[in-house]
Protein backbone atom coordinates (compact mmCIF):
# COMPACT_ATOMS: atom_id res chain seq x y z
CA UNK A 1 0.00 0.00 0.00
CA UNK A 2 1.35 3.43 -0.96
CA UNK A 3 2.03 5.84 1.94
CA UNK A 4 -0.51 8.58 2.57
CA UNK A 5 0.42 12.02 1.15
CA UNK A 6 1.93 14.50 3.57
CA UNK A 7 -0.47 17.10 2.15
CA UNK A 8 -3.83 16.24 0.61
CA UNK A 9 -6.26 18.98 -0.47
CA UNK A 10 -9.64 18.45 -2.10
CA UNK A 11 -12.19 21.04 -3.28
CA UNK A 12 -10.75 23.83 -1.16
CA UNK A 13 -12.46 27.22 -1.13
CA UNK A 14 -11.33 30.17 0.95
CA UNK A 15 -12.24 33.84 1.12
CA UNK A 16 -10.99 36.60 3.40
CA UNK A 17 -13.94 38.20 5.14
CA UNK A 18 -12.68 41.77 4.74
CA UNK A 19 -11.70 41.74 1.06
CA UNK A 20 -12.38 40.52 -2.46
CA UNK A 21 -9.71 37.83 -2.48
CA UNK A 22 -11.00 34.32 -3.10
CA UNK A 23 -9.10 31.07 -3.59
CA UNK A 24 -10.12 27.69 -4.95
CA UNK A 25 -7.82 24.67 -5.12
CA UNK A 26 -9.59 21.66 -6.66
CA UNK A 27 -6.83 19.19 -5.77
CA UNK A 28 -3.28 19.17 -4.47
CA UNK A 29 -1.10 16.42 -3.00
CA UNK A 30 2.48 16.36 -1.76
CA UNK A 31 4.10 12.97 -1.17
CA UNK A 32 6.26 12.03 1.81
CA UNK A 33 9.83 13.31 1.31
CA UNK A 34 8.82 15.21 -1.82
CA UNK A 35 10.34 18.66 -2.44
CA UNK A 36 7.83 20.91 -4.17
CA UNK A 37 8.18 24.54 -5.29
CA UNK A 38 5.17 26.78 -5.83
CA UNK A 39 5.46 29.68 -8.27
CA UNK A 40 2.96 32.22 -9.49
CA UNK A 41 2.19 35.95 -9.61
CA UNK A 42 2.04 38.07 -6.48
CA UNK A 43 -1.40 38.11 -4.94
CA UNK A 44 -2.41 34.72 -6.34
CA UNK A 45 -2.70 33.11 -2.90
CA UNK A 46 0.58 31.21 -2.47
CA UNK A 47 1.18 32.43 1.08
CA UNK A 48 -2.48 31.81 1.90
CA UNK A 49 -2.04 28.22 0.73
CA UNK A 50 0.81 27.71 3.21
CA UNK A 51 -1.32 29.17 6.02
CA UNK A 52 -4.18 26.84 5.11
CA UNK A 53 -1.92 23.78 5.04
CA UNK A 54 -0.52 24.76 8.46
CA UNK A 55 -3.97 25.34 9.92
CA UNK A 56 -3.27 29.00 10.66
CA UNK A 57 -6.49 29.76 8.76
CA UNK A 58 -9.27 27.34 7.84
CA UNK A 59 -11.00 26.88 4.49
CA UNK A 60 -14.65 27.76 4.02
CA UNK A 61 -15.17 24.50 2.14
CA UNK A 62 -13.19 21.38 1.29
CA UNK A 63 -10.65 19.24 3.08
CA UNK A 64 -7.02 19.71 4.07
CA UNK A 65 -5.11 16.78 5.55
CA UNK A 66 -1.62 17.70 6.73
CA UNK A 67 0.71 14.94 7.94
CA UNK A 68 -2.33 12.76 8.59
CA UNK A 69 -4.36 15.37 10.50
CA UNK A 70 -7.62 16.91 9.28
CA UNK A 71 -7.16 20.64 9.82
CA UNK A 72 -10.90 21.25 9.96
CA UNK A 73 -11.27 18.51 12.56
CA UNK A 74 -8.97 20.21 15.09
CA UNK A 75 -9.82 23.17 17.28
CA UNK A 76 -7.49 26.17 17.52
CA UNK A 77 -5.46 24.70 20.38
CA UNK A 78 -5.17 21.37 18.60
CA UNK A 79 -3.93 23.01 15.40
CA UNK A 80 -1.39 25.05 17.36
CA UNK A 81 -0.01 21.96 19.08
CA UNK A 82 0.06 20.11 15.75
CA UNK A 83 2.04 22.91 14.08
CA UNK A 84 4.60 23.10 16.85
CA UNK A 85 5.22 19.37 16.80
CA UNK A 86 4.97 18.48 13.11
CA UNK A 87 5.35 21.58 10.89
CA UNK A 88 8.37 23.82 10.37
CA UNK A 89 7.41 27.29 9.15
CA UNK A 90 9.63 29.84 7.43
CA UNK A 91 7.58 33.04 7.31
CA UNK A 92 8.21 35.67 4.64
CA UNK A 93 8.47 38.34 7.36
CA UNK A 94 10.55 36.02 9.60
CA UNK A 95 8.32 36.50 12.71
CA UNK A 96 11.28 36.71 15.08
CA UNK A 97 10.85 37.88 18.66
CA UNK A 98 12.79 41.15 19.04
CA UNK A 99 13.80 40.71 22.68
CA UNK A 100 15.10 37.14 22.27
CA UNK A 101 18.63 36.30 21.15
CA UNK A 102 19.38 34.40 17.97
CA UNK A 103 19.65 31.09 19.84
CA UNK A 104 16.47 31.76 21.80
CA UNK A 105 14.61 32.52 18.57
CA UNK A 106 15.82 29.29 17.00
CA UNK A 107 14.61 27.37 20.08
CA UNK A 108 11.30 29.26 20.30
CA UNK A 109 9.08 26.27 19.34
CA UNK A 110 10.29 24.52 22.51
CA UNK A 111 9.27 27.51 24.63
CA UNK A 112 5.75 28.06 23.34
CA UNK A 113 4.19 24.63 23.80
CA UNK A 114 4.84 21.70 26.18
CA UNK A 115 4.36 19.17 23.39
CA UNK A 116 8.10 19.60 22.70
CA UNK A 117 10.86 18.96 25.24
CA UNK A 118 13.96 21.15 25.29
CA UNK A 119 17.11 19.27 26.27
CA UNK A 120 20.86 19.34 25.66
CA UNK A 121 20.55 17.43 22.38
CA UNK A 122 18.09 19.98 21.01
CA UNK A 123 20.37 22.85 22.04
CA UNK A 124 23.29 21.19 20.29
CA UNK A 125 21.16 20.73 17.19
CA UNK A 126 20.22 24.42 17.22
CA UNK A 127 23.85 25.50 17.52
CA UNK A 128 24.84 23.10 14.71
CA UNK A 129 22.13 24.49 12.42
CA UNK A 130 23.30 28.03 13.14
CA UNK A 131 26.79 26.97 12.18
CA UNK A 132 25.59 25.46 8.93
CA UNK A 133 23.92 28.71 7.85
CA UNK A 134 26.84 30.88 8.99
CA UNK A 135 25.45 32.61 12.08
CA UNK A 136 27.11 30.58 14.85
CA UNK A 137 29.07 33.66 15.94
CA UNK A 138 25.85 35.64 16.46
CA UNK A 139 23.93 33.39 18.84
CA UNK A 140 23.83 35.96 21.65
CA UNK A 141 22.79 38.91 19.50
CA UNK A 142 19.29 40.30 19.07
CA UNK A 143 17.51 40.33 15.69
CA UNK A 144 17.74 44.14 15.43
CA UNK A 145 21.53 43.84 15.37
CA UNK A 146 21.49 41.61 12.29
CA UNK A 147 20.97 42.04 8.57
CA UNK A 148 17.80 40.93 6.76
CA UNK A 149 19.66 37.96 5.35
CA UNK A 150 20.91 36.89 8.78
CA UNK A 151 17.38 37.15 10.21
CA UNK A 152 16.12 35.01 7.38
CA UNK A 153 18.67 32.35 8.26
CA UNK A 154 17.45 32.38 11.89
CA UNK A 155 13.93 31.69 10.60
CA UNK A 156 15.19 28.74 8.55
CA UNK A 157 17.00 27.26 11.57
CA UNK A 158 13.87 27.63 13.72
CA UNK A 159 11.82 25.77 11.12
CA UNK A 160 14.29 22.88 11.02
CA UNK A 161 15.28 22.49 14.67
CA UNK A 162 12.22 20.39 15.62
CA UNK A 163 12.85 17.92 12.77
CA UNK A 164 9.28 18.32 11.52
CA UNK A 165 7.37 16.03 9.16
CA UNK A 166 6.69 18.99 6.87
CA UNK A 167 8.53 22.25 6.16
CA UNK A 168 6.52 25.14 4.71
CA UNK A 169 8.81 27.90 3.47
CA UNK A 170 7.60 31.25 2.16
CA UNK A 171 10.38 32.82 0.04
CA UNK A 172 13.07 31.33 2.32
CA UNK A 173 15.93 32.75 0.20
CA UNK A 174 14.31 36.02 -0.86
CA UNK A 175 16.64 38.32 1.14
CA UNK A 176 19.87 36.46 0.50
CA UNK A 177 22.73 37.11 -1.88
CA UNK A 178 23.37 34.35 -4.46
CA UNK A 179 26.02 32.60 -2.35
CA UNK A 180 23.93 32.46 0.82
CA UNK A 181 20.79 31.72 -1.22
CA UNK A 182 22.35 28.54 -2.58
CA UNK A 183 23.76 27.65 0.83
CA UNK A 184 20.44 28.01 2.66
CA UNK A 185 18.50 26.11 0.01
CA UNK A 186 21.08 23.31 0.18
CA UNK A 187 20.63 23.15 3.96
CA UNK A 188 16.84 23.09 3.66
CA UNK A 189 16.98 20.25 1.15
CA UNK A 190 19.65 18.34 3.07
CA UNK A 191 17.79 18.63 6.39
CA UNK A 192 14.45 17.47 5.04
CA UNK A 193 16.27 14.61 3.36
CA UNK A 194 17.96 13.62 6.62
CA UNK A 195 14.66 13.53 8.52
CA UNK A 196 12.40 12.22 5.73
CA UNK A 197 10.28 15.38 5.75
CA UNK A 198 8.37 16.93 2.87
CA UNK A 199 9.16 20.46 1.68
CA UNK A 200 6.69 22.93 0.17
CA UNK A 201 8.35 26.19 -0.83
CA UNK A 202 6.94 29.38 -2.30
CA UNK A 203 9.51 31.14 -4.46
CA UNK A 204 9.87 33.74 -7.19
CA UNK A 205 13.44 32.65 -7.95
CA UNK A 206 13.28 30.43 -11.02
CA UNK A 207 17.00 29.68 -10.77
CA UNK A 208 16.16 27.47 -7.78
CA UNK A 209 13.53 25.34 -9.48
CA UNK A 210 15.84 22.57 -10.79
CA UNK A 211 16.57 21.63 -7.16
CA UNK A 212 12.97 20.56 -6.55
CA UNK A 213 11.23 17.30 -7.44
CA UNK A 214 8.19 19.15 -8.78
CA UNK A 215 7.12 22.70 -9.59
CA UNK A 216 3.50 23.84 -9.26
CA UNK A 217 2.38 26.91 -11.19
CA UNK A 218 -0.21 28.35 -8.84
CA UNK A 219 -1.97 30.28 -11.59
CA UNK A 220 -2.68 26.97 -13.35
CA UNK A 221 -3.47 24.99 -10.20
CA UNK A 222 -6.14 27.30 -8.80
CA UNK A 223 -9.56 27.52 -10.28
CA UNK A 224 -10.05 30.96 -8.80
CA UNK A 225 -7.38 33.23 -7.39
CA UNK A 226 -7.31 36.95 -6.71
CA UNK A 227 -10.34 39.12 -7.11
CA UNK A 228 -13.55 37.14 -7.15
Amino acid sequence: MAPQPTIRIRDLRFRYRDGDFALRVPELSVRPQERVAVIGPSGSGKTTLLHLVAGIVLPDEGRIHTAGADMRGLDDAGRRAFRVEHVGLVFQEFELVDYLTVLENVLLPYRIHPVLRLDAEVRQRAVALAGRVGIADKLTRLPAELSHGERQRIAVCRALVTRPLLVLADEPTGNLDPSNRDRVLEILIDCVGETGASLLTVTHDRDLLPRFDRVIDFATLTGVAGAA
